[in-house]
């Protein structure tokens, strides 16, 4: 699974109170930055990880040797102690592996608004480094050490079409605080195959807005969202466009969908797919206002066809439509169309609706705009685990 060029550990630094791992490395066997691209959380809180990671990718020139990824702290709103603690993380690092600061990105996970525990971490990184292998069973390591109310490690990983024998691997972790502009979510991607940083971070974006940001499990936006791809070049083969975004989107929609399956609290993964508006964007407002509804998640949780609840939302979303012209489906059983309800077998319905996965399916009838959101239910789970006061 691992591409060439690229190794990997995770560990426990302290972080988390359990003792469960909470610092992971993905670096570069040779030690030298190779071809980088990322992809940042929209949030103008951004977190101080995010904010050092911009800044050094920039300074690089869209090169990195290493990204360190820490969770059970997100390092966010805490000033300029947390840039300072975010740039004292990527020091450490980079004395460690012989590579410049800024050639060194930094991610974080967990709760907002506690100080990073800097002296664990650097305390942490001597080890983490010199026990770097070049195995799938490091990545998952790392995989696991950046979990936070996962419930197991996500990756994925694909061949590279045209590029025989080399591939694109990701890990990534997210359940909660999943909404466009991605989510509580950190990825790492990484390819063997030779791509141009530009390219990179051209096809990088086109993965991200086709997966990410159209996966959303309770509508909130993180301030720690990183996304980042990286390109040993070891394969020695380029790649084209088309074959590196078809590759990067395989391996991050399925990352996004494991993220979706492993929702706090989620017991059900809903595809909501709106169709016949007058824009594709349109078709995206629509379902995304579906897809975040408190009242259709629960509906969705209950296994309950309460298809009026689609149809409020779908007639507030702000977009072009005639409520005696929207046809409603769960899956291939039509409930509503032309203004009224149409009949269905109702244990075949429920049925369907007991599925782990099922689709919510809205066609507008005004034009050929279509959009689909990855979502999960509402649980009494999902309220279990964000009550908390801290």
């Amino acid at each position: 699974m691992i591409p060439a060029g690229f190794a990997a550990q995770g560990l426990a630094s302290g972080i988390k109170a359990s003792g469960a791992d909470d610092l992971a490395l993905v670096a570069t066997v040779s030690r030298r930055p190779v071809e980088a691209a990322a992809v940042f959380t929209r949030n103008l809180a951004a977190a101080a990880p995010v904010v050092v990671s911009r800044r050094h990718l920039a300074a690089s020139g869209g090169r990195c040797g290493a990204v360190i990824m820490n969770s059970g702290c997100a390092n966010a709103a805490t000033g300029r102690a947390g840039v300072a603690a975010a740039e004292a993380t990527a020091a450490v690092t980079a004395r460690e592996l012989g590579l410049a600061p800024e050639e060194v990105l930094v991610c974080s996970t967990g709760l907002i608004g506690h100080e990073l525990p800097l002296e664990r971490i650097t305390a942490a990184v001597p080890e983490l480094c010199s026990g770097l292998e070049r195995s799938d069973e490091a990545l998952v390591q790392a995989a696991r050490a950046i979990m936070t109310t996962d419930t197991r490690e996500k990756l994925a990983a694909c061949p590279l079409e045209g590029s025989p024998g080399s591939t694109v691997a990701g890990i990534g972790k997210g359940a909660a605080m999943l909404a466009p502009d991605m989510a509580t979510m950190l990825a790492v991607v990484l390819t063997d195959a030779s791509v141009p940083a530009p390219l990179l971070q051209r096809a990088l974006g086109q993965a991200v807005e086709s997966t990410f940001n159209r996966l959303s499990i309770d509508g909130c936006t993180s301030t720690n969202d990183t996304v980042v791809a990286l390109a040993s070049g070891e394969s020695g083969r380029p790649t084209g466009e088309v074959e590196l975004v078809r590759a990067l989107t395989e391996v991050c929609a399925s990352l996004a969908h494991q993220m979706a399956a492993d929702a706090e609290g989620g017991t059900k993964v809903v595809h909501v797919v709106v169709t016949g508006a007058a824009t594709d964007a349109e078709a995206l407002r629509a379902a995304r206002k579906v897809a975040d509804a408190s009242l259709v998640k629960c509906s969705w949780y209950g296994g309950d066809p309460n298809w009026g609840r689609v149809l409020s939302e779908v007639c507030t979303a702000g977009v072009r439509v005639d409520p005696d012209r929207v046809e409603l489906s769960y899956g291939p059983h039509v409930v509503f169309a032309e203004g009224e309800p149409v009949a269905s077998d109702e244990a075949a319905l429920r049925a369907y609706l007991a599925q782990p996965e099922f689709e919510v399916r809205a066609d507008l009838h005004v034009g050929t705009g279509k959009g689909e959101i990855l979502s999960a239910d509402l649980t009494h789970g999902y309220v279990d685990e964000n009550m908390g006061l801290s």
